[in-house]
């Protein structure tokens, strides 16, 4: 518990942007089946002004802007597979403008993600019963 608190600090230094981390966890909650995390990622989006389509396009693992859309793709294939991430990948999202440390942050923000809804999966939380 004191790691996933100590990570769930440090990512809150992250240097990604919110609106693209949220996209992110929506799209990793999304595979994930955690309905809690989905839906406080959602309306945490709707917050910070991303407009419903891109919430959709998230919930699809993509976004109308194709910088966006390759982040999410990072996000949803570490966690899936995170072995298989080429060097051509990561000069792409360099391409985009990501530096190192924005495309680190994906992998925390997917492990919070996990862990996050791993823990109200087991727990039983849902929206519902928050």
């Amino acid at each position: 518990m004191r790691g996933y608190l100590q990570l769930s600090r440090a990512m809150k230094r992250a240097k990604l942007s919110r609106k693209i981390s949220e996209r992110i966890s929506i799209a990793v909650q999304t595979q994930q089946g955690c309905g809690l995390c989905l839906e406080s990622h959602i309306n945490a989006a709707r917050t910070i002004g991303v407009d419903g389509q891109e919430v959709d396009r998230a919930r699809a693992g993509t976004s109308d802007d194709p910088a966006i859309a390759a982040m999410i793709e990072l996000g949803l294939q570490v966690c899936r597979e995170p072995a298989s991430i080429t060097d051509e990948q990561i000069e792409i999202l360099h391409g985009h403008g990501y530096s190192d440390r924005e495309i680190a942050d994906v992998v925390g923000i997917v492990a919070l993600n996990i862990l996050t809804g791993a823990f109200n999966l087991v727990a039983g939380l849902t929206p519902d019963h928050a």
